[in-house]
């Protein structure tokens, strides 16, 4: 399956033109697995795979020459892409790290001492242990408020559940937040969820396919929900949503049938400057190209438009396992005034489509930059490499690995790569 960075409403670093690089650790570059990275008003908070595969949390204050705190977890990674690293800092300032799962008990980490990584202890069972035994896709969202959620995949590919639980800093106890999972596959498919995205209207917009088996080729269905809470979910128009969500109930944006080109994790909800949610994805036209589709609801409906005009570009994608993917979106952003900036990459190229914001029809396109791509003018990127980077606020994180090779083995292991710090 496709791997994308899975933010919540994360804030987007300063563009420097001259960013100040530090080095935390050397790390495993064998295989691409997302990393985390949290900042605080006072510290930052960096989880990853070190050199030798081990699951290493490192800390150090916000003030420029502060010293790392390092401590290594009891977690080794293999070779599978979907075992990235998730973490969080609540209110309190506890430190929360979940890593190592595709299909597995749950792995997680709390410290005792707030902000001391050398307190972190690995903690059993976060709500349920029956349910807790197929985990994938750890999450944690943090809303307006400060409050933490943590969701998560119950089940496999093609039958699996979304799953959501709330954590009370005062008793140090997590919760189920809702009485049901967000939505039900019925034993016949899951739905692979891009967000919550905490909007500036107080909203958390939700975008998702359905998958009907582990062959990335079956997703289907665009579909849309939106809560204030994450708690009471309704269709874009508020006509309350029954929980769990089933496909038949679903607000099915397009109806884009299975191996039509629409991948899980590419679809992303940006806003216009109306607050209005906007969708990004893709899928295949009637000559068989992939091209970039926007959908905006408008008060009656779904508007839907084109965003990419691409000759001769295709990827026929499917399978099991994490794909090296040739697309990644993101969503949509003022530009000009009367226009939205996409943000695409293809084929490794960063892409800015520019589009008409009262119509979304396009107007233009023109290469775009990545922090990675500023980067790679500082960070040599070893052959056969990419530079993978992690944003928040006020700062980020760099690493140069191999991408994903459908979580399975290469014949060879590479040299450990160099995690850097990145900051204005």
């Amino acid at each position: 399956m496709l791997l994308a960075a899975l933010l919540f409403a994360a804030p987007v670093v300063a563009q420097a033109p001259t960013p100040k690089l530090e080095a935390i650790d050397r790390v495993w570059s064998g295989h691409y697995s997302r990393f985390a990275l949290v900042t605080t008003q006072r510290q930052i908070v960096v989880a990853y795979y070190d050199a030798n595969r081990q699951l290493t949390v490192a800390t150090r204050a916000r003030d420029n020459g502060a010293s790392w705190v390092y401590h290594r977890l009891d977690s080794w990674t293999g070779w599978d892409s979907h075992n990235y690293v998730a973490a969080a800092v609540d209110s309190a300032g506890q430190i929360h790290v979940v890593a190592n799962l595709h299909n597995d008990p749950l792995v997680y980490y709390r410290t005792s001492r707030p902000g001391d990584p050398r307190s972190l202890t690995r903690i059993a069972t976060m709500v349920d242990a029956t349910r807790e035994q197929r985990m994938t896709y750890p999450v944690f969202l943090t809303d307006a408020g400060g409050g933490l959620t943590f969701k998560y995949r119950d089940g496999g590919s093609g039958n699996g559940n979304e799953i959501y639980n709330r954590y009370d800093p005062a008793t140090g106890r997590w919760s189920a937040l809702l009485s049901t999972p967000l939505a039900d596959g019925e034993g016949q498919r899951n739905a692979y969820f891009v967000g919550p995205t905490l909007g500036s209207d107080g909203r958390f917009h939700l975008a998702w396919v359905w998958r009907e088996t582990p062959d990335a080729a079956t997703n289907h269905d665009l579909s849309y929900a939106v809560s204030r809470d994450l708690i009471h979910w309704t269709r874009a128009d508020g006509t309350p949503l029954t929980l769990p969500i089933t496909l038949k109930a679903a607000e099915v944006v397009d109806p884009v049938p299975e191996r039509a080109g629409m991948i899980n994790n590419n679809t992303v909800i940006g806003f216009d400057r109306q607050r209005r949610p906007i969708i990004t994805y893709h899928k295949f036209v009637a000559d068989g190209s992939t091209q970039i589709f926007l959908a905006r609801f408008e008060g009656k409906g779904w508007r839907i438009a084109q965003a990419s005009d691409w000759r001769g570009f295709r990827w026929d994608f499917g399978g099991g396992g994490s794909l090296d993917s040739r697309l990644f979106v993101e969503g949509a952003v003022p530009d000009a005034p009367g226009r939205l900036n996409i943000r695409i990459r293809r084929d490794n190229k960063p892409i800015d489509l520019i589009v008409d914001e009262a119509t979304l029809a396009r107007v233009t396109e023109r290469p775009g930059t990545t922090l990675a791509d500023r980067l790679s003018r500082t960070i040599a990127t070893p052959s056969g490499m990419t530079l993978n980077t992690v944003e928040a606020e006020g700062a980020a994180i760099a690493w140069p690995t191999r991408p994903p090779h459908r979580d399975l083995p290469t014949e060879d292991i590479p040299e450990p790569t160099t995690l850097r710090l990145v900051l204005p």
